[in-house]
């Protein structure tokens, strides 16, 4: 996610009986006009006008203004999830303009670390899934929470998944300075059925990457995230087991003790004695430390 910046106001509205059917095809009796609100109108329309602009520049953006008219958004990103790093479509302008450090550190090496991430990675599903949704149970410990979260997405994040294949999934990424509510998860859910048929209409008059994405590196079999974590660790120069690969990855990433037993079907005792074998080897004390060491082997410093 991009850092976070001034969110338009949202319109009060809600969408009516006509709305709430999805679209569906209804017969223009006397009932059916008094349902329809100008506030179905107004969105109706605004869908039309999307679909019009499928193939050009703004599209995203005016997606976005489109969602804010009705819930409150700080930051957002258009990307793409599969084998290596993501495709970033679109993204809110940075603050202080240019290019954000932070969102290029998340392209680089810490999605891996992004709780959608790898809940897509392990199991790829189209829907609307909010932050308490993926998120582990340490999270909001986690060195990539404290230094990358919070000044990016701020508290709170959702997100649409369209998956288009068995490898790639395009996400619409929101993120706001408060939780959203669950009024505003319920009007999400109830317009996604048009925002994920819009983004996977627009995919086929998206330009190509203006550089060619990294290749990550090959996936230990049996691995739920790609090898681009593994390889960035080989680069520590400290031989690890792929059981103490997977414990740090699992660890960085915010999952307790007991998380990573149930993931790797061992004790939460010899997840301990992992913990232990892998900062004795690199020479740390803290998670800090590690996070700080996986940083560096990422930039390949």
């Amino acid at each position: 996610m991009r850092a976070a910046r001034a969110a338009r106001e949202p319109v009060a509205y809600t969408l009516g009986a006509a709305s709430q059917a999805h679209g569906a095809p209804v017969r223009p009796d006397m009932d059916t006009r008094m349902n329809l609100s100008l506030q179905d109108v107004a969105w109706h329309r605004s869908v039309g006008r999307l679909v019009e602009s499928l193939d050009q520049p703004g599209f995203w953006l005016a997606l976005i203004r489109l969602i804010e008219e009705y819930v409150a958004i700080d930051s957002w990103v258009v990307l793409m999830f599969g084998d290596d790093r993501p495709q970033v479509f679109a993204e809110c302008p940075y603050e202080g303009g240019g290019p954000d450090p932070l969102f290029r550190d998340y392209v680089q090496g810490l999605y891996q670390l992004d709780p959608f991430y790898i809940a897509n990675r392990d199991a790829p599903t189209s829907g609307l899934f909010r932050l308490s949704d993926v998120a582990p149970e340490c999270f909001r410990d986690t060195e990539y929470y404290t230094l990358y979260f919070t000044h990016n997405v701020v508290e709170d994040e959702v997100q649409f998944n369209v998956v288009l294949d068995d490898t790639r999934t395009l996400c619409v990424s929101l993120g706001s300075k408060r939780r959203f509510s669950p009024e505003q998860v319920a009007l999400l859910d109830l317009i996604r059925p048009w925002v994920a048929g819009l983004m996977r209409q627009r995919l086929a008059f998206e330009p190509a990457p203006a550089e060619p994405i990294e290749p990550a590196a090959p996936r230990r079999a049996g691995s739920a995230v790609h090898g681009g974590f593994e390889h960035a660790m080989a680069r520590l120069g400290t031989p690890l087991t792929a059981r103490e690969l997977d414990v740090i990855r699992l660890i960085l990433s915010g999952r307790s003790n007991k998380e990573v037993a149930n993931k790797l079907a061992i004790s939460a005792e010899t997840v301990k004695v992992h913990r232990r074998n892998i900062y004795a080897k690199l020479g740390i004390n803290s998670q800090s430390e590690l996070f700080s060491l996986f940083l560096h082997a990422q930039a390949g410093t």
